[in-house]
């Protein structure tokens, strides 16, 4: 556990089912707003939720403008180039209204507009130099937990990888958590961003960087998640199931912010940068062969609090309890149709070796796990998802 441990998160959350409903009174704390930019998705305009909200900011004096072109996986120069194109005009406040992707640019697009650096240039921890424009982040997904971390993440082509930036600059001021956005979502997307949620939270539990802050979260999110992520797939108008999953993601990126996640992410950042998988897939695929990796090297009370956590049984042996977290994840991927073949998505025997020096890399990431990996261990770890 980390000797000493800090946690920043978002400076005002709002829960609970319809709470976009009341985003002009809580714009209050902004002080005088005239305009603002919603950064959002296409299916956000077709179920109405923009105009929705358009209306309601409207009524408070608040004149509003669109923007719809961060596309699922932002790469730096996708963000520039909504950069450039909204940078004529001066907004007094930035909403994101989406899934990570939209939330991630919607930080970047923040501090554009203050700072001279480029986002290439703010690649890193602590690299952004002043505050940006005030955000407001409303998530329509249960994944990545962006609403409430001082990170953004961009894929850099060139490098086939992606890559995060983390500063305090990037945190928002206010964040609404409404489940009832969350009900449409497809049972792809619920399964693929709930599993990213709980590998944020596993991941945090078990990082060199654990912490008291980290580990209270953590835990609460695993436990949230393990007790809802089958409910919710299969029956997503659940409002009860969608708002555990959707407090489980929050809580999942409330503890990424100060234990950092682990190998998992590190291995699935390369498949993200150049086959283009879905970062939850990415990161579903991977977890279990990473855990069963990892298991010698984590503490036996930390193995069986996440057991219990889980609603698993926590007698018996340390590799008992391990067997049982592993076989709780891999049932869910099959019950959730998650894929489980890289061959899949196009890679190739010919492409691990790639994929594992991209992947050492990711020093940020793979000093927090609990165990070294080598070049050679991740070479393994891909191997295992090419049968």
């Amino acid at each position: 556990m980390a000797a000493s441990y800090t946690h920043q998160t978002a400076g005002k959350i709002v829960g609970g089912p319809h709470c976009t409903r009341e985003l002009a009174a809580h714009l209050r704390l902004f002080g005088d707003i005239k305009s603002a930019l919603i950064v959002t998705q296409p299916s956000m305009i077709r179920q109405g939720i923009v105009e929705e909200l358009r209306r309601q900011l409207s009524a408070a004096g608040i004149a509003t403008e669109i923007e719809t072109g961060i596309k699922p996986e932002p790469t730096v120069q996708n963000v520039e180039q909504v950069y450039d194109r909204i940078s004529g005009q001066a907004f007094d406040l930035y909403i994101g209204l989406g899934g990570g992707s939209v939330l991630d640019a919607v930080k970047l697009l923040s501090v554009l507009a203050t700072n001279p650096a480029s986002v290439s240039e703010m690649i890193g921890t602590d690299l952004v130099g002043q505050a940006g424009i005030p955000t407001v982040m409303i998530p329509t997904t249960s994944g990545t937990g962006s609403e409430v971390t001082p990170n953004a993440i961009v894929t850099l082509p060139e490098e086939q990888l992606k890559i995060g930036i983390v500063s305090r600059h990037l945190l928002p001021q206010l964040v609404l958590i409404d489940p009832v956005l969350t009900v449409g979502l497809p049972q792809p997307i619920t399964a693929s961003t709930g599993m990213d949620a709980f590998t944020h939270a596993l991941e945090s539990f078990i990082s060199n960087k654990a912490n008291p802050l980290s580990d209270m979260f953590a835990l609460e999110s695993i436990r949230l998640i393990s007790r809802s992520i089958a409910e919710a797939y299969r029956d997503g108008s659940s409002v009860t199931a969608r708002e555990r999953m959707l407090v489980g993601s929050m809580y999942g990126g409330m503890a990424l912010t100060s234990a950092g996640t682990a190998a998992v992410h590190a291995l699935a950042y390369p498949l993200g940068g150049k086959f283009h998988i879905p970062h939850g897939v990415a990161n579903s695929m991977l977890l279990p062969h990473v855990m069963e990796f990892n298991m010698d090297a984590i503490a036996e009370d930390r193995l069986a609090c996440v057991a219990e956590a889980m609603g698993l049984q926590t007698g018996g042996t340390k590799a008992k309890t391990a067997d049982r977290i592993v076989a709780q994840i891999r049932s869910w991927t099959k019950e959730l149709h998650i894929p489980q073949n890289l061959h899949d998505y196009g890679v190739t025997e010919r492409d691990v070796a790639p994929l594992a020096e991209a992947a050492a890399k990711v020093t940020r990431l793979l000093n927090n796990n609990p165990k070294q990996v080598f070049v050679q261990d991740m070479q393994a770890l891909y191997h295992k998802l090419l049968p």
